[in-house]
């Protein structure tokens, strides 16, 4: 299973609100890179979403797809210092 960095929607959401605001003060656009910095497996993802729900969630393992990077995590320095954003929710 592949490793990725995942984000909640409400750290998303503010980020896209921050650089909105952003974007009024420089007259034109920047790409930040919005994550956690921590890359987490779909596994750990799976027991975190099972812990928070009290249930099982089914899975099967599969081999990675052709193509498919091993592990991919976000760098987000930039929207930390330019933003003053970080995440504020985890896996937890």
């Amino acid at each position: 299973m592949g490793v990725r960095d995942y984000i909640h929607i409400t750290d998303l959401a503010r980020a896209h609100v921050m650089s909105l605001a952003k974007l009024d003060e420089q007259c034109g656009h920047k790409a930040y890179n919005l994550g956690t910095g921590t890359g987490y497996s779909v596994l750990q993802l799976i027991k975190a979403m099972e812990k928070a729900c009290g249930k099982p969630i089914p899975y099967k393992m599969c081999s990675r797809r052709e193509g498919d990077t091993s592990m991919v995590y976000a760098d987000p320095s930039l929207a930390e210092k330019e933003l003053k954003w970080k995440t504020k929710y985890g896996l937890d």
